[in-house]
């Protein structure tokens, strides 16, 4: 419940267009792929609640367009997270710079093909 308020919280108050989400990936650990298959139901729901469009991107993906390589490390996705954004140091933790990443996906998808569809500065 605390994710989902939080969630709709969030929603409301930067009134984004879509929701960028990473796709369902098998864990080497079943009880946390469970827990994490939980909380991504809850920010699906609360998303749709709003209407939003759902966007989903499988990790390789993602790594892919961000960093240049589906198969980059999480090291790596945050330095070029930290390089794309301008930032002084790359999001902590690394699941900030993963949700960073995830958004920078979905907006180099966006790119018209003659942008071309890699990684971009």
């Amino acid at each position: 419940m605390e994710i989902h308020s939080a969630t709709l919280d969030l929603i409301d108050r930067h009134v984004p267009t879509c929701v960028a989400i990473e796709g369902v990936f098998t864990g080497r650990n079943a009880r946390t792929a469970l827990l994490l298959g939980h909380a991504r139901g809850v920010l699906v729901l609360a998303a749709a609640l709003r209407g939003l469009p759902i966007h989903e991107y499988a990790p390789r993906e993602v790594k892919k367009r961000v960093v240049g390589t589906g198969a980059a490390g999480k090291e790596q996705v945050g330095f070029m997270v930290k390089q794309h954004l301008r930032l002084a140091t790359a999001p902590k933790p690394a699941d900030a710079a993963d949700g960073c990443a995830i958004a920078l996906c979905h907006l180099i998808a966006q790119l018209p093909a003659s942008m071309g569809s890699g990684v971009v500065s």
